[in-house]
């Protein structure tokens, strides 16, 4: 079974092209025109040990939600679509992460029910990066890859001070979360409908 997705997306905003392989060894080249987003994307590829490639063009000189908004929203939908009909996922994933001072709790459903609980009040920041990465975008692009990715996604601030570090930590655990998720450990879809 190979999991893998190739998505493209071009609107008068953004041109997207995202490539995915769920069993992949980590590779990423990501290219956003945001490199604090990069960084994020990066962190998603190497800690869920999944091969991605992203290049992204955006309307930059108007501000960067439109480029991180139609990333996440192409990733969410190239992720279920390597996903396919789930048979064997282990579908459950959670932990907590830390990085330095900051922990943050990450819990998802592969369950084909979007939905979507951001319980993190981050602190009063400067955009991160040039061109400026907004952290408020932070919830704005988990929430997007939720939703086409068709997950239940929960993170939760339990400790941070740093913004850098809080955003980080949700991606680094978002990142495991996914890894878990989708290992295969079983040879039927793991609900009793049957389908996800």
């Amino acid at each position: 079974m190979t999991r893998t997705s190739v998505k493209t997306r071009t609107t008068r905003e953004t041109s997207i092209e995202i490539a995915l392989d769920l069993d992949g060894s980590g590779q990423t080249d990501v290219t956003t025109g945001l490199p604090f987003y990069d960084h994020m994307l990066d962190q998603l590829g190497r800690h869920g040990g999944f091969d991605l490639s992203v290049k992204a063009e955006g309307d930059l000189q108007i501000d960067s939600h439109h480029t991180v908004e139609d990333t996440a929203i192409v990733l969410g939908q190239a992720f279920a679509e390597a996903l396919g009909d789930k048979t064997g996922v282990r579908r459950f994933a959670s932990g907590l992460y830390p990085l330095d001072e900051a922990l943050v709790e990450v819990a998802l459903d592969l369950s084909g029910r979007p939905f979507f609980v951001w319980n993190v009040e981050l602190p009063e920041a400067i955009p991160l990066g040039t061109p400026p990465f907004d952290p408020s975008l932070a919830e704005h692009a988990m929430q997007s890859f939720a939703t086409n990715a068709g997950i239940t996604l929960h993170v939760t601030l339990k400790d941070g001070r740093n913004v850098h570090h809080i955003i980080e930590a949700a991606f680094k655990g978002l990142a495991r979360c996914l890894r878990d998720a989708v290992r295969i450990e079983g040879s039927t879809v793991p609900s009793t409908k049957e389908i996800l």
